[in-house]
């Protein structure tokens, strides 16, 4: 059986019957239900968030965010990230601006991020990277000097706390997707997190077709509601949230012990006054003898499926050829990082020999 670089977390079979059970009864199978309005109020505490909505997903979440603030221009973000959070700028109308990534954290780098602001730029959308933040604090200085919105893309680090602060209340607002693959997942899912009330009233028009009321449609929405069952899922896997990052935790800890201070292989480090989610585990093959392509190669062989990710860029894209500004020799770190990175396999129930296994193919 293959090793994949995640598999998806579930609760026990009987608790999640037991949650969808009263569905039956009911019959309110959609449109903000009693499990939707449960996970959101769980999620809301957890988070300690000011305002947060639901969504089928974190890609339309982050459409919906930037057309809710009324977004259009220019949106300085990163290439190195999932392909959802530039072609949710491109979608929305807007023009992204790349700028490079921290060597080290592999988000946006907020020293490279001032010369990018024009009189075009609407609003900067960082990406925090396998858990890592950005640095919040400086992006947050810059931005309130020029005036713009910082709009997150946390999808990667849900679980994660700086100083006991969850990555869903630096911004102006934060995207989470609940995806399968994530740590805490709705099966397919999303939030908004913001602290402005009227946003949200917003963005749970718009993920409604735009509807207000029976009689009152102020927006041009579209539908991106989540429905009971995935809702139902989300309470489940938050009871079990802590477990998870735990397990996910010594599955590092087994990685950084038989990888750390091998030359050539960069590992991530947790950043300092941070509870990290455990949720990848990223190796930049620098120097080492092998390159990072073969040791994808080897790995396959073997029934164990890394990733490359991020690879490619996306301002590489084939979708962006010829457009001006998709450039990465522009980006050079997120270029050069993007060509190195693998990300191993890592999930609860991954087994101490598994990863021993891993460790081993890579450094024979």
């Amino acid at each position: 059986m293959s090793i994949n670089v995640t598999r998806s977390s579930m609760p026990p079979f009987e608790e999640y019957c037991g949650e969808i059970r009263e569905l039956w009864d009911s019959r309110w199978l959609t449109n903000m239900g009693c499990k939707h309005r449960e996970l959101e109020n769980m999620l809301q505490r957890y988070l300690g968030c000011e305002q947060l909505t639901l969504f089928t997903n974190g890609h339309l979440a982050l459409e919906n965010i930037l057309e809710a603030f009324h977004i259009q221009g220019e949106v300085i973000t990163t290439p190195f990230t999932f392909a959802s959070t530039t072609h949710a700028v491109v979608r929305c109308g807007c023009t992204p601006v790349f700028c490079d990534i921290d060597p080290v954290t592999y988000t946006l780098d907020p020293e490279k991020l001032e010369a990018l602001i024009s009189e075009r730029t609407a609003a900067i959308l960082p990406v925090h990277v396998y858990g890592n933040l950005c640095d919040v604090d400086r992006i947050g200085e810059i931005a309130r000097k020029h005036g713009l919105p910082v709009i997150y893309d946390a999808a990667h680090s849900f679980g994660v706390f700086r100083g006991g602060v969850s990555s869903a209340c630096f911004g102006d607002a934060a995207m989470f997707s609940f995806h399968a693959t994530k740590v805490f997942h709705t099966i397919e899912g999303g939030a908004v997190c913001c602290h402005d009330e009227e946003i949200r009233r917003r963005l749970c028009d718009l993920k409604n077709f735009g509807i207000h009321d029976e009689e009152n449609v102020p927006y041009v929405g579209g539908n991106a509601k989540m429905n009971e069952f995935c809702a139902a899922m989300g309470i489940c896997n938050l009871r079990h949230l802590e477990e998870e990052i735990e397990k996910r935790r010594l599955v590092r800890e087994r990685y950084d012990e038989r990888l750390g201070g091998i030359e050539g292989l960069q590992l991530n480090r947790v950043q300092e006054n941070t509870r990290s989610n455990n949720a990848y585990y990223p190796v930049v093959f620098d120097g080492f003898r092998r390159s990072r392509d073969e040791i994808f190669s080897r790995l396959s062989a073997e029934g164990i499926i890394p990733r490359k990710y991020f690879y490619p860029l996306t301002s590489s894209f084939a979708c962006y050829a010829g457009r001006p500004g998709f450039d990465p020799s522009k980006t050079p770190i997120a270029a050069g990082i993007a060509d190195r990175v693998l990300t191993l396999p890592i999930y609860a129930d991954l087994q101490p020999e598994t990863v021993d296994r891993i460790c081993e193919l890579i450094l024979e």
